[in-house]
């Protein structure tokens, strides 16, 4: 028997559309008081109050609403505990959802399409969501089945102080040499561990466990862990390959990347490089770091290229109040308050992805490197690898790629025994 730890989100998003299938949540008299739940990933003191701030405006406005409550939750383990609500009779009234969980709650029916709403709230300006935005997130119908509240463009952040250390160029000198791709952040870094002891360059959240944040170096190679539709794995492929053959070398030959087990934080000064998202400037006024560079991905064999990581906001229809949570959603990503959503999480408005508007809400970043590495970066980004099974793909992957990270490893025979053990899920 499977743990609940390895049920995947279709799984769990499904037992619990059977056990609520026949139940439908009544609306509340006028004099009774609705609260509602809002489970969300993070703890983050400053965010949280923007959100509250937020939801008292809401409650102002509708008496009816008693209480809005912001539940965070433990983010490795967030879809497996939200799924886990849902299936257990526990449901919120409204859940942030990851990129990679997506297709499961879309397809599931799990969530209140939330077009009508949207489209009766004035000022919403429904028409402003970007195409691209909200792709991820529309049922087979073409309804939207969550907003995407966030659509954050994966970039480098570049520690100049530790390349001055090593004897290094900056990195806006080596962008402007036209040498910014990943063999030279690669050369880069070698030297920079050899010279200082740091590491070179960080994928941030990888950490030999959550594979598919390589998206962010493998797009660069054109490679993909499966097909446009969905059905056929080419995590085997030949630019795949090329691509692990690229950081295997990085982490075992050319030290340019810390191995397996090896711990660094670019926020604490310990690395040169690090891919990661925006969001995460907020971290460097405390970092020690007194030079840094913003800069879009490296160059890779296939050229240039962007990533998006995304996350989703949707009213569970098992919820007490589905009505209700719509409504609130569709006040919490007016245009007002996206504006104001921003300083944390890039929006999905078309009117809103400017220096300007952006510049206003994340004050460490200059509209210079707004506009010449953020706005681009959202506009032409591929979002983050997504599947239904989610979870189960995840696991099967995860230990497949176990066998790369050794001495002398079988690069492409691991890769293909990891399409052998995907291949069946992907079909499902």
């Amino acid at each position: 028997m499977k743990s609940a730890k390895l049920l995947s989100a279709t799984a769990l998003v499904a037992a619990a559309s059977l056990t609520f299938s026949a139940c439908s949540a009544s609306d509340p008299s006028a004099d009774e008081p609705v609260s509602l739940r809002m489970t969300v990933w993070t703890s983050n003191e400053g965010q949280l109050a923007l959100f509250n701030e937020i939801a008292d405006a809401y409650k102002a406005e509708h008496p009816e609403i008693s209480s809005i409550t912001f539940d965070p939750l433990d983010f490795d383990s967030y879809t497996t505990t939200l799924t886990t609500q849902l299936a257990g009779g526990n449901p919120p009234d409204m859940a942030w959802m990851l990129e990679n969980s997506a297709p499961d709650f879309v397809s599931s029916g799990a969530l209140v399409p939330l077009d009508d709403t949207l489209s009766a709230t004035d000022g919403y300006e429904l028409d402003d969501l970007s195409d691209a935005a909200t792709k991820l997130w529309r049922n087979e119908d073409g309804q939207l089945a969550a907003y995407p509240f966030s659509t954050s463009p994966f970039v480098v952040f570049a520690n100049d102080d530790l390349l001055a250390a090593a004897g290094q160029p900056t990195a806006s000198e080596l962008q402007a040499s036209g040498k910014w791709n990943w063999d030279t952040v690669s050369d880069i870094g070698s030297k920079v561990n050899a010279a200082t002891g740091k590491a070179g360059f960080i994928v941030r959240d990888f950490e030999y466990t959550q594979w598919d944040y390589l998206s962010t170096v493998w797009n660069g190679w054109g490679a993909a862990p499966w097909s446009e539709d969905g059905k056929t794995c080419t995590m085997n492929s030949p630019e795949m390959v090329d691509a692990f053959t690229f950081l295997h070398d990085a982490a075992f030959k050319n030290k340019s990347m810390p191995g397996p087990g090896t711990t660094a934080d670019f926020f604490a000064g310990d690395a040169a490089f690090t891919v990661t998202q925006i969001s995460r400037a907020s971290l460097l006024a405390e970092s020690g770091i007194t030079s840094w560079e913003l800069l879009p991905l490296p160059e890779g064999p296939d050229g240039e290229y962007s990533v998006i990581g995304q996350a989703g906001l949707g009213a569970l229809a098992q919820g007490a109040h589905p009505e209700q949570a719509a409504d609130f959603i569709a006040y919490f990503t007016n245009p007002e308050n996206s504006a104001k959503l921003a300083k944390y999480f890039p929006p999905a408005r078309t009117s809103q992805l400017t220096a300007e508007t952006l510049s206003a809400a994340n004050p460490v970043l200059t509209q210079a490197q707004l506009a010449d590495v953020v706005v681009p970066a959202i506009s032409t980004g591929q979002v983050r690898p997504s599947h239904t099974g989610s979870a189960e793909i995840q696991q099967e992957v995860r230990s497949g790629l176990d066998g790369l990270w050794v001495d002398n490893p079988d690069i492409a025979g691991t890769l293909d025994a990891v399409c052998d053990s995907v291949a069946p899920l992907l079909e499902q």
